[in-house]
């Protein structure tokens, strides 16, 4: 017998085809990534961090148009440091891209982003006086 091991590429089931396909696109290869993201809902606000270690706070864009908010990035490999041989490297280099369609009681001009410790956090502060909450009565 041998061990099959699973391609990164070939996912092995269905649900991991699919989930792959809608969540990382079709073109996620050896330059982009996919970053591990939290999403919470507080009463005042949602919040959004993504797990993106060894950046510097100028390689994010962070952009809002017509309730889309589209967090992307770039972290480059540096090969330059002669002293080091590599043997493996499991830290992601390259691009991420990640959109999150925004409800209609959010106050987008107080959006407030900040990055520590390899979390981006960005907090988005819900509009008191919109409610999405309605009542249908049966008739």
């Amino acid at each position: 017998m041998i061990k099959r091991t699973p391609s990164m590429f070939v996912p092995n089931t269905m649900d991991k085809f699919f989930d792959k396909f809608f969540n990382e696109g079709l073109e996620n290869g050896a330059n982009t990534f996919n970053p591990r993201t939290d999403i919470a809902e507080t009463e005042r606000s949602f919040e959004i961090e993504v797990a993106v270690p060894g950046f510097n706070k100028k390689d994010f864009n962070i952009d809002l148009n017509d309730g889309l908010l589209t967090i992307s990035g770039e972290r480059k490999f540096e090969k330059e440091k002669s002293e080091k041989n590599f043997y493996s490297i499991q830290t992601e280099y390259g691009s991420f891209k990640k959109s999150f369609q925004l409800p209609d009681n959010i106050v987008s001009d107080k959006i407030e982003a900040s990055y520590e410790n390899g979390i981006l956090s960005l907090v988005i502060p819900k509009d008191e006086t919109k409610k999405l909450v309605s009542k249908i009565t049966v008739k």
